[in-house]
């Protein structure tokens, strides 16, 4: 499988991508979406993630993050993760496993200083990891490749588990819960705050004014839609990421839950007050926001940020991305990618081509006018017109 080429971006801030030595306030937390809300430009996030997939790694790029410092492998060979090519191409110093006791040794605050692979609190060492440049990382994803055979045969064999387990949700539609939000034979646009989720929603803006399709915000996609001027409808995810702002902007709230009815997130949208219906279900947050909207009768699912192809499935690295390759079959004949939409919707021409379509018409016209009897005569008179014109004007100045 031949991984796409990511484009080499120019990192911004006052720090050189070549130094060694990077100082910072630390910003520690285990997940990596939670922590990437919160940092600071030139922050030294401190995470704890195996494989950093590309949607994490752009959240801290986009962030401004000052330098990585991962517990964990950020390739740990299993499958060719994207991440970290990402961090390495922004200029981020990615400092590579470096065991959990550095959540032990650094608090949220602390003034941190990466020295090549060595971290220090003040003048105390309190860890010690493998710096990533561009060559490890070519190296580590080589040796992921090798690999990859092995998690196509898991992804294949998850995707076959979910069908057995999930095949009443897939097929008839069992338990997914009655919205108020209308769907029926009207457009859908899903947003994840996941790959290229801005450029998309930009492009797709004179979609969404002329078509006027019902907003569905997965989790942090809710706030993406907020950002680029629009009120979502619908609201689904368990609410790790979206803000309280947008959770109690008046949108209608699914909390998607575990199978076994566990819904971690309805705690936290019943003590902001907002009434919230639950879907217990195995797929991802994206998947079930899909599958609801197809239920419910919606005549095209446009999607913003979701994830497409094989690679994408098997950067986030979950048992769970099965479900999304088995969602676009129920679904896809009204599933249309963001950049298949921006490719073949256009709400006018381009100037260019409008400045052409004119002098075109206008160079036909004349032609038809000079080559008839009555255009012929129409274009004497317009002559004697301008004549007399000229005459009188050089009278006024004479």
């Amino acid at each position: 499988m031949r991984l796409p080429t990511l484009r080499r971006s120019q990192r911004r801030g006052e720090r050189e991508a070549t130094s060694d030595v990077v100082s910072g306030t630390a910003r520690v937390d285990r997940r990596t979406k939670r922590l990437a809300s919160r940092v600071e430009p030139g922050d030294i996030a401190v995470i704890h993630h195996v494989d950093i997939d590309r949607v994490a790694a752009d959240s801290l790029v986009a962030a401004r993050v000052g330098a990585v410092i991962n517990a964990k492998p950020s390739i740990s060979g299993r499958y060719p993760n994207l991440g970290p090519q990402v961090l390495v191409d922004a200029g981020i110093p990615v400092i590579d496993d470096v065991g959990e006791d550095i959540f032990d040794a650094v608090r949220d605050g602390a003034k941190l200083r990466v020295d090549g692979g060595v971290v220090y609190n003040g003048v105390a060492e309190v860890a010690r990891g493998r710096r990533l440049d561009a060559e490890a990382v070519e190296i580590a994803m080589a040796d992921a490749r090798e690999g990859l055979e092995v998690q196509l045969e898991a992804f294949a064999a998850n995707t076959m588990e979910y069908l057995q387990r999930e095949r009443d949700l897939l097929f008839d539609g069992v338990g997914i819960p009655d919205v108020d939000t209308d769907f029926a034979d009207r457009h859908c646009l899903i947003v994840v705050r996941g790959y290229d989720y801005k450029a998309d929603l930009e492009v797709l803006r004179p979609y969404i004014r002329e078509f006027r399709p019902v907003l569905v915000g997965v989790d942090g996609g809710a706030d993406a839609l907020v950002e680029a001027g629009y009120t979502p409808d619908l609201i689904v995810g368990d609410m790790d990421s979206a803000s309280d702002a947008v959770l109690t902007s008046g949108a209608e709230v699914v909390v998607h839950a575990y199978t076994d009815g566990r819904a971690p997130g309805l705690a936290r949208v019943e003590r902001l007050g907002v009434a919230a219906k639950v879907f217990p279900a195995a797929a991802t947050s994206e998947d079930i926001a899909m599958l609801m909207a197809d239920e419910k009768g919606a005549s095209m699912i446009v999607a913003v940020g979701t994830h497409a192809t094989l690679v994408e499935f098997l950067d986030k690295g979950r048992a769970g991305m099965a479900s999304t390759f088995l969602t676009r079959l129920r679904v896809g004949g009204k599933l249309v990618d963001a950049k298949g939409v921006s490719r073949l919707y256009r709400n006018s021409a381009p100037m260019s081509g409008t400045v052409l379509l004119a002098l075109s018409a206008i160079t036909a016209m004349a032609v038809a006018v000079g080559v008839t009897t009555v255009g012929m005569s129409f274009l004497q008179v317009l002559a004697d017109w301008w004549d007399g014109l000229i005459d009188h004007v050089q009278r006024l100045f004479s």
